[in-house]
């Protein structure tokens, strides 16, 4: 525990230098006092209605992905697992856009159609990714598992493409959407997802204990009390419920499930009891300065958020992909 409270104490002040730059920061810079609602009534105005529910969601968003992330590489025991290169991003996605496109609104649901269209999505997606893989490699290597989801990323991506053109006025609209942002979102965008971010940090979380036995293998995890298929499918639902909430308000933002898991592991240690709520923080920071960094870097007009992700994200998971291959290669020499 001793190691985990300067980490905890760091990744804590991460974020909060984080939060106040990403709402300080812009074409007006807004002093700390308007936090309290006092001075210049633009500002506050600014803050209160735009800034702050966008690093809010922005937080939130990047928290989800970041925790879901940690979950999927502890389940799957590579690093290269995430939401973005197993395909859920993309599912997730074509639940959304079919949401928007059909203008689907069910009345029980109302405001959370989008999200739950969006997690429906993501987990159909999820499982026919296993089961196809199961099917050509029956031991299921990660390899095999990452190029299906790259196989269904692939269809599913011409399935948008195919809404896409046939939106017409709402062309730039979904374009946008797609490439990722928390831009212009608001308070009932907040509304919208933290409950189900709640529901999904919560689940992941019951479920540290049994990550860090399932890194020994299934057989080690069942010999040491794990029902491991209940866990299992509890750790694919609370994964998928955090990514579809998270894509139907921002869109696809890939990477950050890969990045902050990995970074937090290698700084911080594999325990799960304190790897998931580090990656949770940190992810929430990641994002934040990525969407600050969207937002000025060519200001007055703005990247989507997405792309300063993928500008980061690429690099790093082409650097984890050649250390394990390094690492299989050295050990087969050996």
């Amino acid at each position: 525990m001793n190691k985990a409270v300067p980490a905890y104490a760091v990744s804590f002040a991460i974020f909060l230098a984080a939060a106040w730059a990403g709402v300080s920061i812009g074409s007006v810079d807004i002093p700390l006092r308007a936090l309290w609602g006092e001075g210049d009534e633009i500002a506050v105005n600014i803050l209160w209605n735009i800034r702050l529910p966008r690093v809010v969601l922005a937080g939130l968003v990047g928290a989800a992905l970041a925790i879901a992330g940690a979950a999927f590489q502890g389940l799957f025991q590579n690093p290269l697992a995430d939401p973005y290169t197993l395909g859920i991003s993309s599912g997730a996605s074509v639940g959304a856009v079919v949401t928007l496109f059909f203008g689907i609104s069910i009345p029980v649901l109302g405001l959370f159609t989008l999200p739950v269209f969006s997690m429906a999505g993501g987990a159909i997606t999820m499982f026919l990714v296993i089961a196809f893989a199961r099917m050509v490699d029956r031991g299921m290597k990660m390899e095999t598992l990452i190029l299906t989801g790259i196989i269904f990323s692939s269809f599913l991506g011409s399935v948008l493409s195919l809404m896409i053109a046939m939106t017409g006025d709402e062309l730039r609209q979904i374009i946008g959407w797609l490439l990722g942002s928390v831009s212009m979102r608001g308070w009932p965008y907040v509304r919208m997802i933290w409950p189900f971010i709640l529901v999904g940090a919560v689940l992941l979380y019951l479920n540290r204990r049994e990550l860090n036995a399932l890194l020994f293998g299934e057989e080690r995890a069942h010999h040491l009390g794990v029902d491991v298929a209940r866990r299992k499918m509890m750790i694919l639902a609370g994964g998928s419920v955090l990514t579809g909430a998270a894509v139907a308000v921002s869109g696809t933002i890939g990477f950050i499930g890969l990045v902050v898991p990995h970074m937090t592991r290698l700084l911080w240690g594999t325990d799960h009891r304190h790897l998931l709520p580090l990656s949770f923080l940190n992810g929430a920071s990641l994002l934040i300065i990525c969407d600050l960094i969207a937002r000025t870097v060519i200001s007055p007009s703005e990247l989507p958020v997405g792309v300063i992700t993928a500008l980061i994200g690429a690099p790093v998971f082409a650097y984890i992909f050649w250390r394990q291959r390094s690492r299989k290669g050295g050990t087969a020499h050996a």
